[in-house]
């Protein structure tokens, strides 16, 4: 038997120093809902104490739209829920073509059980080329309950 131990790669974190995206000068947002007191702006914001919040409950759509195309090779969003217990189930989809046809980037399910479980911080590397939109689809709990969707930050670099 011949034998060679290999070294386990470790998958680089992203770097504080990443270069994201100025999404609010460099995008159009459209969403289906958010509460006065947590517009969706707060989303983009590096300050994590804001949060976007749903004005209505159950399924959110929140999309970006370039003003020219841009490339990605990460995409960062971060969850919270401190209150209600749920399964949160989100969906990230692009478009390279101004929206006409979207591209699944992933499709996620995450269980919020507070106060021990209550924040989803869901990172990934990807090489995303020519993006002319991209959209977020949050379904704030997959068993029908009354939950309202809601986003600390979505970032893309």
């Amino acid at each position: 038997m011949r034998k060679k131990r290999i070294e386990a790669s470790v998958q680089n974190p992203v770097s504080v120093d990443q270069q994201w995206l100025d999404l609010e000068s460099l995008t159009q947002v459209e969403f289906t809902s958010e509460q006065i007191a947590n517009p969706i702006e707060n989303a983009f914001s590096p300050d994590t104490d804001s949060t976007w919040r749903a004005a209505n409950p159950g399924k959110q759509t929140i999309r970006l739209l370039f003003d020219h195309p841009q490339n990605s090779e990460c995409i960062r969003l971060l969850f919270r829920e401190e209150t209600q217990a749920r399964t949160q189930e989100f969906l990230l989809r692009y478009s390279a073509d101004g929206g006409i046809s979207y591209q699944e980037i992933l499709r996620q399910q995450y269980t919020f059980s507070p106060p021990d479980t209550c924040l989803q911080v869901e990172e990934y590397r990807v090489q995303l080329q020519g993006i002319t939109a991209m959209e977020l689809t949050i379904i704030p709990d997959i068993n029908g309950g009354g939950a309202h969707a809601s986003m600390v930050q979505w970032q893309i670099a």
